[in-house]
C-alpha cells in the first residue's frame, strides 16, 4: 500500500511540473530565435530586449493574481488553463506577421508560465509528505531544466535540418522560416499537460480551505499511506482555522509575517538578479559572442541544457539529506566565481577586423570608415561594434554579426564555455530548485497563496528587466562589465543568506509556521 501511494504521489508531481517543462521551453527556445528575428523584423536592442522579455513582464502579472484567484478556482482547474495558454502562445509565436504581434504571442505565454511557476510548487507541497516534500517540489524545477534542454536540443535539431537537402526539410520551408518550427513545436507538449491535468485530484490543503474535510480526507488516504495521511489531516485540520478567509494585501505586511516575507523577497531578488535568465534567453549569441560562430554557438547552448539536467538531479538527490541552507550557500558563491571568470575571459579578448572578412560579405560596400578599422586593434568589444554598426549599418551588421566576431576576435572561448557551465551547475544546484522549496514552505497554509504569488511577482519583475536590459548591456557596458555585475549581486546575496536564512529540512508546513511565524 505505501509503494502504491508513493508511486501515485510521485506520477501526480511528476503531471503537474509539466507546466515547468513549457516554461523551460518557452525561455530558452528564444535564445535560438534571436538572430533570425532581429533582421527579420528589423528590431534594434530594447525591441530585441522587449521580444524576449515580454513573456516575463506578462509572467509577472500572472504571479500577482494567480496565487488569490487559486484560492478561489483551485489549483488544478487553472493548471488546465495554463495548459491551453501555452498552446496557443506557442501557435500564434510561431505564425506572427509582425514584431508587436509577436511580443503579444509572447505574453499570452508568459500568463502561462506566471501560473504554472506558481501553482505547480504549491499543488505538490500541499500534496507530499515533510519527508520528501523538497525533492517532489524539486521535480518542477527538473522539468523546468529538462525544458530548457529539449529547446535548446530542438532549436539545434532544427537549424541542422534548416541546412540540409531532406526533402521533408524543403516541404517544410526551413531554411526561410526555421525560427516559426522552433518557436511553433512547443504546441505538442502543451496539449499532453493539459491532457494530464484532467487525471489529477484537488489539493487536499484547497478543499480543506473550502470546507471539503471529507474530500480532503479522502486524496490524503490515496497519495499516503494511511498513518501519514491522519497525521496531515490532523495538522492541516489545526492550521486552518476559518475555513475561507478574504485576505487584502496588506495581511502581507503583519508582524508575524515580516521575517518570512524578508527572506521570500531576498531569495526571489537574488535568484533574477545574478542574470540566470539573461545566461538561458540568451545563451546562443552569449556563445557567439565568444567568436566561436553560429553553428558552434547552438552546439554549446545544448551543453547548457545537459549541466542543467545533471545538477538538477543532484540537488534533488541531497536536497532532503543536506537541507536547503547548505545547497544555497555553496551555489551562490559557485554562481560569483563563474560569473567573475567569464568577466576575466571577455575582459582579455581584443578584436582586429581583416580585409579578408570584409570580402566575405558580397553585398557590403566597403567604405573608406572600414579600411581604417581594419588597421586597428580594440581592446573594448563596444567600441568595435559600435564602429562597425556605424560603417555597415545595422541589418548588414545584425545578419553577419556572429561571422565577423568569429573572424575578428583574439580570446580563449574556453573561459567562456567553462564560465557559463559553471553558472549553470552552481544555480542548477541551489538557487534553481530551492526557492520554490523554500517558498513552498516558509508561508502559513492560510495566506500561501497571495505570499507566493507576491513574491513570485517580484522574481518576474526583476527577471524582466534583467531581459530586457541585456542586450542594451552588451552594447553600452561591454561583455566583461556586465558579468561582474551580476558575480557582484551574488557576493552581496550570499552575505546577506548567511546572516538571515534558516533551514527547513524535514520539518512539517505546520511546524516551520510555528517557528518562523507564531
Amino acid at each position: 500500500m505505501t509503494n502504491n501511494n508513493s508511486k501515485s504521489n510521485l506520477v501526480i508531481a511528476l503531471g503537474v511540473s509539466l507546466g515547468g517543462f513549457l516554461f523551460g521551453f518557452d525561455a530558452a527556445v528564444i535564445s535560438g530565435v534571436t538572430g533570425y528575428i532581429v533582421p527579420e523584423f528589423s528590431l534594434n536592442d530594447l525591441q530585441l530586449g522587449w521580444v524576449v522579455a515580454s513573456l516575463t513582464l506578462a509572467s509577472a502579472l500572472a504571479m500577482l493574481t494567480v496565487g488569490p484567484i487559486s484560492d478561489w478556482a483551485g489549483r488544478k482547474s487553472l493548471l488546465q488553463v495554463t495548459g491551453l495558454l501555452y498552446a496557443i502562445s506557442a501557435i500564434l509565436s510561431a505564425i506572427a506577421p509582425s514584431y508587436t504581434l509577436l511580443v503579444l504571442a509572447r505574453m499570452v505565454g508568459g500568463l502561462a508560465v506566471g501560473s504554472a511557476l506558481i501553482l505547480a510548487p504549491m499543488y505538490i507541497a500541499e500534496t507530499s509528505a515533510p519527508r520528501n516534500r523538497g525533492r517532489m517540489v524539486s521535480i518542477q524545477q527538473l522539468n523546468i531544466v529538462l525544458g530548457f534542454s529539449a529547446a535548446y536540443f530542438s532549436n539545434y535539431y532544427l537549424l541542422s535540418l534548416s541546412q540540409s537537402s531532406v526533402d521533408f526539410a524543403l516541404e517544410m520551408n526551413l531554411e526561410s522560416e526555421v525560427w516559426r518550427w522552433m518557436l511553433g513545436v512547443e504546441a505538442l507538449p502543451a496539449i499532453l499537460f493539459f491532457i494530464a491535468m484532467m487525471f489529477v485530484p484537488p489539493s487536499p490543503r484547497w478543499l480543506m480551505l473550502k470546507n471539503r474535510p471529507d474530500q480532503a480526507r479522502k486524496i490524503l488516504e490515496k497519495i499516503h499511506p494511511v498513518e501519514i495521511a491522519k497525521v496531515e489531516f490532523e495538522k492541516i485540520s489545526n492550521s486552518m482555522g476559518a475555513p475561507e478567509r478574504k485576505l487584502p494585501l496588506a495581511e502581507l505586511f503583519a508582524p508575524s509575517l515580516r521575517k518570512v516575507l524578508f527572506i521570500g523577497i531576498l531569495i526571489a531578488v537574488l535568484q533574477q538578479i545574478t542574470g540566470v535568465n539573461a545566461i538561458y534567453f540568451y545563451a546562443t549569441s552569449i556563445f557567439e559572442q565568444s567568436g566561436v560562430g553560429k553553428d558552434a554557438a547552438f552546439a554549446q547552448a545544448v551543453w547548457v541544457g545537459i549541466i542543467n539536467v545533471v545538477f538538477t538531479l543532484v540537488a534533488m538527490y541531497v536536497i532532503d539529506k543536506f537541507g536547503r541552507r547548505p545547497l544555497l550557500l555553496i551555489g551562490v558563491i559557485g554562481v560569483a566565481a563563474s560569473m567573475m571568470l567569464t568577466s576575466y575571459g571577455f575582459h582579455n579578448a581584443t578584436y582586429s577586423l581583416s580585409q579578408e572578412t570584409l570580402s566575405s560579405i558580397p553585398e557590403l560596400i566597403v567604405s573608406d570608415e572600414l579600411v581604417n578599422m581594419t588597421q586597428n586593434t580594440y581592446s573594448s568589444d563596444v567600441e568595435f561594434k559600435r564602429d562597425l554598426r556605424m560603417n555597415m549599418g545595422e541589418e548588414l551588421y545584425t545578419i553577419h554579426q556572429a561571422e565577423i566576431i568569429k573572424d575578428s576576435i583574439k580570446m580563449n572561448p574556453i573561459l567562456i564555455l567553462v564560465g557559463i557551465l559553471g553558472f549553470v551547475a552552481s544555480f542548477a544546484l541551489s538557487l534553481g530548485p530551492v526557492m520554490w522549496v523554500l517558498l513552498s514552505e516558509l508561508f502559513p497554509n492560510w495566506i500561501r497563496g497571495l505570499a507566493i504569488s507576491a513574491v513570485g511577482f517580484i522574481n518576474s519583475t526583476i527577471s524582466f528587466l534583467v531581459q530586457l536590459a541585456f542586450p542594451w548591456e552588451l552594447s553600452n557596458l561591454g561583455n566583461s562589465l556586465s558579468y561582474l555585475i551580476y558575480a557582484i549581486f551574488a557576493i552581496i546575496g550570499f552575505i546577506l543568506l548567511y546572516k538571515y536564512l534558516p533551514e527547513t529540512k524535514g520539518k512539517s508546513l505546520e511546524e516551520i509556521e510555528s517557528e518562523l511565524v507564531g
